[in-house]
């Protein structure tokens, strides 16, 4: 299970950054944005892993997976694109915020 322990950093730092903008504002308005994304993102996943996993455009080891799978694509593909759709518009926040801070006087 190589896969899953790869994508605990990442799932941990999303988490992080993502609760470091709780304060901010719009952050409920923010998260609702980043779940409709994450639907999306994760419905784009299934379809298009797979394809290219079922055209044989790459496998994985299985001895490397936590066996979990949607379709034919492993669970841990879904992780990437969930963490994008929170993580992105959080540091973009924390950014965009500490600029406006610097900004103002």
């Amino acid at each position: 299970m190589t896969y899953p322990v790869i994508i605990l950093p990442f799932l941990l730092a999303t988490l992080g950054v993502t609760l470091a903008t709780v304060k901010w504002p719009a952050f409920g308005k923010r998260m609702a944005a980043s779940a409709v994304a994450a639907a999306v993102l994760l419905v784009l996943t299934a379809v298009f892993d797979n394809i290219m996993i079922a055209a044989g455009l790459f496998t994985y080891p299985p001895e490397h997976l936590s066996g979990l799978r949607i379709g034919l694509a492993p669970l841990e593909d879904f992780s990437y694109p969930l963490c994008a759709a929170f993580l992105v518009p959080a540091v973009f926040t924390l950014l965009s915020r500490s600029r406006t801070r610097e900004r103002t006087p």
